[in-house]
C-alpha cells in the first residue's frame, strides 16, 4: 500500500482490518492458564441492516475486549445471531423468500457491516440460533429437561386468529383485532408446552443479592418484582346452598389467597375471572341472561393487557358465598381485571383497603367497609388506603397493629382447619409452545399408544423441512404432507410430531456456554466442560434495559437447569451487567416509521468507522440514552484529524524517551501532566465506571497541550501513552500511527510518575472577611510571609486604610484576611 501521508480513514481501517484477520488477533487462546475475560453484548436478530443501537452496544464491548487483551487477558469476545423468530416469516409472506434464505443472506449481509466498524469479535466462535446443530443440543436439554420433570404439557388460554389460524402474542394483537388480517382475535383454549420456573422461584429470588453492586439497581428490582414473593393466607370460601343448587352440585365453593388477612372482615364481595370453571358453568346453564353471557364472552376475548389496561367491569352472577368468621352471605362477582392464571383465579375483595377493589366497588355501588385505621388516625375514605395500621371493626384483631393481626387470623385459620399459610410467586410458568414454522420444533411425538414420548436423541436434529407453503394462514408444519409423520421412538409404531416449536426466548438463554465452548467440540457436544468451566460466568454483559426482566429471568433460570443436568458449573451466567441507554435523534428513538434513522454505513463511507465509534462513546456515558448530533460527529472527525496531522510529523522511536522533568518549560510540564491525567482517568474508567466519554475528553485534553508546546521528547512520550489510552476506542487509526512512530512496539508497562503531579505553581484565592477579592499564581515553595505579602499586593484597594485584625493562610487554597469595619 503507498504511504498515507494525510488521514485516510476508508484506506487505514482496511488496511488494519486486514491485518486482524490474517494474523487472528481476535481469537480466544487454547491457554486455560492464562486470566482470562469473557465480554459479551446481547446478540442480534439478523433484521438485514445494523443500526446505531449495534453500534453502540458492540462498539462498548469492543471498547472492553481490547483493553482487557493489551493487558494480558485471554479474551473471548464474539458474536452471533438470534435468528428464529417471526419476521423471517413475515418476509416470507411478504416476498415469497424462504425464512432460511431471507435469513442467512441477512446474516452474511450484517456479519460484513460489522466488520467496517474494526469490531473484534471471534470468527471462528460465530453462530445463528437457527444452525440445525444448535437445534439438536437444544433439543437434547429440552428432552432431559422432560425426563428430570421441569417440562410438562397443559392446556392454557392463547390469542387465536381464525382467519389466519394462528396464535398471536399479546403483543400482535391491536385494539381486539389481529396485526396481520385485522379479524378480531378470539380467546381458545390450546396445549401447549411449560417448563417448570416456577421450581427455582426462591433461588431466583435469592441469587439476585450475589448480583447486587454487580448489576442496575434498577433491573435487581424489576427481577425481584417481577419474581414477586409473598405470603399470605390461602382459605376457601363455602358456597350457600341455594348457589350449590343453582351449579348443580359440581361446586362447593373456591380457593383464595391473600396477602393481607387481616383486612378479611372488611370482604364485602368475592371476584372471579371470566375463565374460571365456575363462570364457565353458569355460561353453560340457564342460570345467565343472554345479555349477561354476552358480555362475559365479550371480557373472554380480550387479551390479559387489554383487561388490566380497560376501566374495570364485570357482573353479579346471582349466587353467594359464605364469610369463613362471620357466616355472612358474600355476592360472588364476574370481573374483567381478575386474571385466571394468577392464583386461583379468584379473589377476596376489600374494597377500602385495596385501589382496584375500590374502583371496582365504587363503580357498582358495592359496600366499603374501614377494617385497618392508620396509626395516626388520619383516615381518607376518598381513596383505598392499602398502607399498615391499626385493626378496626374486626372483633377477632381489634386494636392490633396490621403484623400482628395477620399472623392472628392465620392462627385462626389453621388451628380451626379453614386455611393455611403459604408463600406464592408472581412468576408463572415459562410457556414455550409457538404454532409458528421458523423455530426450533420441540422434540416430542404423540403415540396413540405410548402418548406423548421424547424422540430418541440419536435422532437429532429435529429439523426443519426446508420445503414448506408459508401463507400466514396456521403452522405450515402442521400442514405437511410428510414431515409430521413419523415412528414412535418408544414402541416403533405410528404417530406424529409435535407441529409446534419453541419460544425464540430459549434459543438466547444458553447461547453464552455454547460460546464459551471450544468451537472444535461443537459437533460432538452440547457444551465442553473444559471450556465453560473456564470462561464461565460471562465477566461483562452488555445490553438494552428492555431486557431486563424476560432474557435476563430466562437465562438466569436456564442456567440453573443447565447446571443441575452437570453442564455448567455456576449459579448465575453473567457476573457484571451494564445496560446501555437508547440512541435517541430529534428526543425519539430511532426508527425507520419516525424517519429519524441514521445509517451507520453513511457515517463510515463518509468519516469512517473511527469517527463513528469515538462519536457514540464521546456523547454520553454508555448507561444514559444518546442524543444523535451531527456537527459533533464532525467534531469527532476533526478531532482524528489533529490527531493524525501532529502525529505524522514526528520523527518515529525506537525506545521511550528518558526526560527530566525539571528541567522542562512550564507549557511541557503542562503537557506531562494532561497526558498522565488522561492515564490515572483510564485506569479509573476500566476499573468501575466505564465512562468512556470522560476518558475520551481527558485524550482530547492531552492533545491540545501537546499541541501548545514542542518539545519532541515530550510529544513522543504523550503521542505513546495517548494511543495506547485510544487504541480500544479508536483501534485503527491509533494502530496506524502507532506502527509509525514506534513500530507498534511495546515497551511495557506505562507506570504513573509522581514528578508529573507535583506543581511549580499554585493559585491562591484571597478573601477579605470571607468575600473573595483576588487570586494570584505563587511558587509551590513559597513561604507563609511571602504568600501573604503577595495576597496583601493583590488586594490592595480592598484594604487601603483598613486595620487587618488577622491573616489566615490555608496552604495550597486560600489566603482570608480579617480587616476591622
Amino acid at each position: 500500500m503507498a504511504e498515507i501521508l494525510k488521514y485516510d480513514a476508508l484506506n487505514i481501517e482496511k488496511k488494519w482490518q486486514e491485518i486482524w484477520s490474517k494474523n487472528e488477533e481476535f481469537e480466544p487462546k487454547d491457554d486455560y492458564t492464562l486470566p482470562k475475560k469473557y465480554i459479551l453484548s446481547m446478540f442480534p436478530y439478523p433484521s438485514g441492516r445494523i443500526h446505531m443501537g449495534h453500534v453502540r452496544n458492540y462498539s462498548i464491548s469492543d471498547v472492553l475486549a481490547r483493553y482487557y487483551r493489551k493487558k494480558g487477558f485471554n479474551v473471548l469476545h464474539p458474536i452471533g445471531f438470534d435468528s428464529f423468530g417471526m419476521p423471517a416469516e413475515n418476509a416470507a409472506i411478504k416476498n415469497g423468500t424462504h425464512p432460511r434464505k431471507w435469513t442467512y443472506e441477512n446474516i452474511d449481509y450484517m456479519i460484513k457491516e460489522l466488520r467496517t466498524l474494526g469490531l473484534s469479535f471471534s470468527k471462528k466462535r460465530e453462530l445463528a440460533t437457527s444452525d440445525p446443530l444448535y437445534t439438536k443440543w437444544e433439543q437434547s436439554f429440552f428432552i432431559k429437561m422432560f425426563e428430570k420433570g421441569l417440562v410438562y404439557r397443559k392446556s392454557a388460554v392463547v390469542n387465536w386468529c381464525e382467519h389466519d389460524q394462528t396464535v398471536l402474542a399479546n403483543e400482535q394483537v391491536e385494539e381486539g383485532c389481529c396485526w396481520r388480517c385485522g379479524n378480531e382475535i378470539v380467546q381458545r383454549e390450546l396445549p401447549g408446552y411449560y417448563f417448570k420456573i416456577t421450581q427455582y422461584a426462591d433461588e431466583l429470588l435469592n441469587d439476585l443479592k450475589k448480583l447486587e453492586g454487580k448489576w442496575p439497581s434498577q433491573v435487581l428490582t424489576m427481577q425481584e418484582n417481577w419474581i414477586g414473593k409473598s405470603y399470605g393466607l390461602e382459605f376457601k370460601f363455602e358456597l350457600d346452598e341455594d348457589s350449590k343448587k343453582i351449579l348443580g352440585g359440581k361446586f362447593d365453593g373456591f380457593e383464595v389467597f391473600t396477602t393481607r388477612p387481616d383486612t378479611i372482615y372488611g370482604v364485602t364481595y368475592t371476584a372471579l375471572a371470566p375463565e374460571h370453571g365456575i363462570v364457565k358453568a353458569l355460561l353453560e346453564s340457564e342460570n345467565l341472561d343472554d345479555e349477561k353471557k354476552t358480555k362475559i364472552r365479550t371480557i373472554l376475548n380480550q387479551s390479559p393487557r387489554e383487561r388490566q389496561a380497560s376501566a374495570k367491569d364485570g357482573m353479579f352472577l346471582g349466587i353467594y358465598v359464605l364469610h369463613p368468621l362471620t357466616n355472612e352471605k358474600i355476592p360472588v362477582w364476574v370481573a374483567n381485571f381478575i386474571l385466571a392464571d394468577y392464583g386461583s383465579g379468584a379473589i377476596m375483595s376489600v374494597p377500602a383497603h385495596d385501589q382496584r377493589d375500590f374502583d371496582f366497588a365504587s363503580e357498582f355501588g358495592l359496600p366499603i367497609v374501614q377494617v385497618v385505621c392508620p396509626e395516626d388516625g388520619e383516615n381518607d375514605t376518598s381513596k383505598a388506603n392499602s398502607e399498615p395500621g391499626i385493626a378496626i371493626n374486626s372483633p377477632l384483631i381489634d386494636g392490633l397493629k396490621t403484623q400482628d393481626a395477620k399472623e392472628k387470623i392465620i392462627a385462626n385459620f389453621e388451628n380451626k382447619g379453614l386455611g393455611r399459610r403459604v408463600t406464592n410467586f408472581k412468576l408463572r410458568d415459562w410457556g414455550i409452545s409457538r404454532q409458528r414454522y421458523w423455530g426450533a420444533p420441540i422434540p416430542i411425538v404423540h403415540c396413540p399408544h405410548c402418548g406423548v414420548v421424547p424422540e430418541n436423541e440419536k435422532n437429532l436434529p429435529v429439523a426443519l423441512p426446508d420445503d414448506v407453503n408459508i401463507t400466514g394462514e396456521g403452522n405450515p408444519l402442521d400442514k405437511h404432507a410428510t414431515w409430521k409423520y413419523t415412528k414412535c421412538p418408544k414402541c416403533g409404531g405410528d404417530a406424529i410430531r409435535e407441529t409446534d416449536t419453541m419460544d425464540t426466548f430459549v434459543q438466547s438463554s444458553w447461547y453464552f456456554a455454547r460460546y464459551a465452548s471450544d468451537e472444535r467440540t461443537w459437533e460432538d457436544m452440547a457444551l465442553d466442560k473444559d471450556g465453560v468451566d473456564y470462561w464461565m460466568n460471562v465477566d461483562q454483559y452488555i445490553g438494552g434495559i428492555e431486557h431486563a426482566i424476560l432474557h435476563l429471568l430466562y437465562a438466569r433460570f436456564f442456567q440453573k437447569v443447565l447446571r443441575d443436568l452437570g453442564y455448567v458449573r455456576d449459579d448465575e451466567p453473567f457476573e457484571n451487567l451494564l445496560t446501555q441507554g437508547m440512541v435517541l435523534k430529534d428526543g425519539k428513538k430511532m426508527s425507520k416509521s419516525k424517519g429519524n434513522v441514521v445509517d451507520p454505513d453513511d457515517i463510515i463511507n463518509k468519516y469512517g468507522a473511527d469517527t463513528a465509534r469515538l462519536f457514540i462513546l464521546f456523547a454520553a456515558p454508555p448507561q444514559k440514552e444518546l442524543e444523535w448530533n451531527d456537527s459533533a460527529v464532525e467534531g469527532a472527525y476533526r478531532f482524528l484529524n489533529r490527531l493524525w496531522d501532529r502525529a505524522i510529523n514526528l520523527a518515529p522511536r525506537s525506545q521511550m524517551p528518558t526526560i527530566n522533568h525539571s528541567n522542562l518549560s512550564k507549557e511541557e510540564k503542562y503537557a506531562r501532566l494532561k497526558v498522565y491525567e488522561a492515564l490515572v482517568k483510564s485506569q479509573d474508567v476500566f476499573a468501575q465506571s466505564f465512562t468512556f466519554n470522560t476518558l475520551i475528553a481527558a485524550c482530547m485534553e492531552a492533545l491540545n497541550a501537546i499541541n501548545a508546546q514542542n518539545n519532541d521528547d515530550v510529544s513522543a512520550e504523550g503521542f505513546y501513552i495517548i494511543l495506547n489510552l485510544l487504541e480500544p476506542i479508536v483501534p485503527h487509526i491509533a494502530c496506524e500511527l502507532s506502527e509509525r512512530l514506534f513500530g507498534r512496539r511495546n515497551f511495557g508497562e506505562i507506570k504513573i510518575l509522581d514528578e508529573v503531579f507535583v506543581k511549580d505553581t499554585i493559585n491562591l484565592a484571597v478573601t477579605i472577611n470571607g468575600k473573595k477579592r483576588a487570586e494570584f499564581e505563587i511558587s509551590a515553595s513559597a513561604k507563609q510571609e511571602d504568600v501573604l505579602k503577595e495576597a496583601k499586593t493583590q488586594t490592595a484597594k480592598w484594604l487601603d486604610g483598613k486595620e487587618i485584625l488577622k491573616e489566615i493562610y490555608i496552604p495550597g487554597k486560600l489566603v482570608n484576611l480579617v480587616i476591622k469595619g
